[in-house]
């Protein structure tokens, strides 16, 4: 059976991840162990992490981006190939590729031309670039001598293409291979559904770990992917696509079916896991001082990595399964925009925290300023372009 195309609670779970990937990067200018600010042409290209880095930080903010970088990239390709089945199923595939490539590729072009500059122009700035004047030209110069092309986070939508492209030509071939293996997902109880997440990720994960550090990116001009965490991705896009390609009333998805009525359970679970997470992790970084033998830790940090991960995701998933089920104006709006709002939001993100650099307001008043004014400036930025017919066919 072919899923219904909108529901509402995976809507708002959507826009609510949307929402902590500002949170995130309104975050990053605060954090206690932000690196201190790089030269624009450095090697490591810290900047493109942390354009912004201002000299009062914010006690806490660290356990929110780590808890957030753990699972909300994962979830997101889970969220996304919720609704690839059911698309595909109502374009077929060519049209659906065709779809992709408006609403995925275009943005992804127009993001690494234009709004990626814009968004680190700031850092640009800050590592003494342009003077005393604005010196436009001069940056785009030196932007032009990096050497790679940084996309802020519209990495997301060309990986998000890929994953797309391979999903249709899976649906071209075996237009029947998302409902065989919705119906071995969608029966299961939650648990076996954190299993199939938490083992195979564990397979992909500690070899790429093994080759790779974990937080090495691959970069081919403004395509980037963190090497380690694509594997993840694209079983959490699969398992996304397997789980939409069933009728979102009846098995883990309904409603009132068994994830939503272990809702609490999960969300308890989320943050005691990684919890045990980052002990691994401070039990790593003793036996690396102490020049100790550090595999066990690395395997350990790997799987409770993987559970970590698994858990959040199906704790939120549940949670909105759980709880909203209705939608309502701000809702509706915040949905239909979230595309866009994630879009552009970098712009302002780091604009923002350029500005508050020299004022003497303390981190959190900062970030919360950071944070609210890119949701909103960004909200009405995409509401305000999606007046424009050709614009809102692309967001």
């Amino acid at each position: 059976m072919t899923a219904t195309p909108r529901n509402v609670a995976l809507d708002r779970l959507r826009s609510f991840v949307t929402l902590l990937v500002l949170l995130h990067h309104s975050l990053l200018a605060y954090h206690p162990y932000a690196p201190p600010a790089a030269p624009f042409n450095a090697p490591a290209l810290l900047w493109t992490a942390f354009p912004v880095v201002d000299s009062v930080r914010l006690p806490g903010a660290e356990w929110v981006v780590g808890f957030n970088d753990v699972f909300f990239m994962a979830l997101m390709f889970l969220v996304s190939g919720l609704f690839v089945w059911p698309a595909l199923a109502r374009r077929g595939a060519v049209d659906f590729i065709g779809e992709r490539l408006l609403r995925l590729a275009v943005p992804f072009m127009y993001a690494a031309a234009v709004l990626a500059p814009l968004a680190y122009y700031p850092a640009w700035r800050i590592s003494g670039g342009g003077g005393g004047g604005l010196g436009v030209l001069a940056f785009l110069q030196d932007w032009m001598r990096l050497s790679v092309w940084p996309a802020g986070p519209a990495w997301f939508l060309w990986v998000l293409l890929v994953f797309g492209v391979l999903a249709a030509g899976v649906y071209a071939l075996a237009p029947k291979a998302g409902a065989a293996l919705g119906r071995r997902l969608t029966g299961q109880k939650p648990i076996v559904l954190f299993g199939v997440l938490a083992g195979l990720s564990a397979l992909v994960y500690l070899p790429a770990t093994h080759t790779v550090d974990p937080q090495a990116w691959l970069s081919f001009g403004p395509f980037f992917v963190q090497i380690s965490r694509a594997p993840i991705y694209a079983l959490y896009f699969v398992v996304g696509i397997g789980m939409g390609a069933m009728t979102f009333e009846q098995g883990l998805l309904a409603p009132d079916g068994p994830l939503a009525r272990q809702w609490r359970d999960w969300l308890v679970s989320a943050p005691v896991v990684y919890v045990l997470l980052v002990a691994i992790q401070m039990g790593l970084a003793k036996a690396q001082g102490a020049a100790a033998s550090t595999d066990i830790w690395r395997i350990a940090e790997n799987l409770a990595f993987v559970a970590s991960c698994a858990v959040s995701c199906i704790a939120f998933l549940a949670l909105f399964l759980r709880f909203f089920k209705r939608g309502g104006r701000i809702g509706n709006s915040l949905s239909r925009n979230a595309y866009g709002i994630y879009l552009v939001h970098y712009v302002f993100v780091t604009w923002l925290q350029w500005t508050l650099l020299d004022r003497p307001l303390p981190a959190f008043e900062k970030a919360l300023i950071v944070f609210v004014g890119a949701v909103l400036l960004s909200w009405l930025t995409t509401a305000i372009l999606r007046l424009i017919p050709g614009i809102a066919r692309v967001l």
